[in-house]
């Protein structure tokens, strides 16, 4: 479990980031066109888990422009937007800010997914969203680089996560 804040106020999450150097657990999410993706469909590519709570706010907003601007820079690299919101949702947000170079995907389908990564908010009033996160994942499927952001406002560390590949 790792406790991290929400406006200052402490909240848990039911685990803990998967350590760097393991091998990342599989999953199976939902793309705006409701079709799925599979971490497995990202084979021998660098893999950015961009997770956060809500598509609506903007903290996760700012994030998904920003790792949107920095996928459009780098060469084999794959970068998912991760929430709970449904897949209309990450649909209107993506196209009313033109953004086109990350995969939007929803784990509405696939709560253990939350469990597996140790990022399912297990207390206080945003319990069952998901904390705001970053895990790289190299070609092999190997844990390269992660991050809890200690406070739900607060954006993750975009130069540590970037530069780790």
């Amino acid at each position: 479990m790792a406790t991290i804040t929400l406006r200052g106020n402490s909240i848990e999450t039911v685990g803990s980031l998967p350590q760097t150097g393991t091998k990342a657990p599989a999953f199976t999410l939902v793309k705006t066109d409701l079709s799925e993706c599979r971490l497995g469909d990202f084979s021998g590519k660098t893999v950015v888990l961009n997770i956060f709570p809500s598509i609506d706010t903007p903290t996760c907003a700012a994030s998904v422009r920003r790792f949107n601007e920095e996928a459009a820079k780098r060469d084999n690299t794959v970068v998912l937007c991760i929430s709970a919101d449904l897949p209309f949702a990450h649909k209107r947000f993506c196209e009313a800010e033109g953004i086109d170079n990350v995969h939007a995907v929803s784990t509405f389908r696939s709560p253990d997914f939350g469990t597996d990564y140790g990022v399912t908010i297990g207390t206080g009033p945003i319990r069952g969203l998901l904390s705001r996160a970053v895990v790289v994942i190299d070609g092999g499927g190997t844990i390269i680089h992660t991050e809890q952001v200690p406070e739900i406002g607060q954006e993750p560390d975009y130069d540590r996560a970037l530069g780790s590949w």
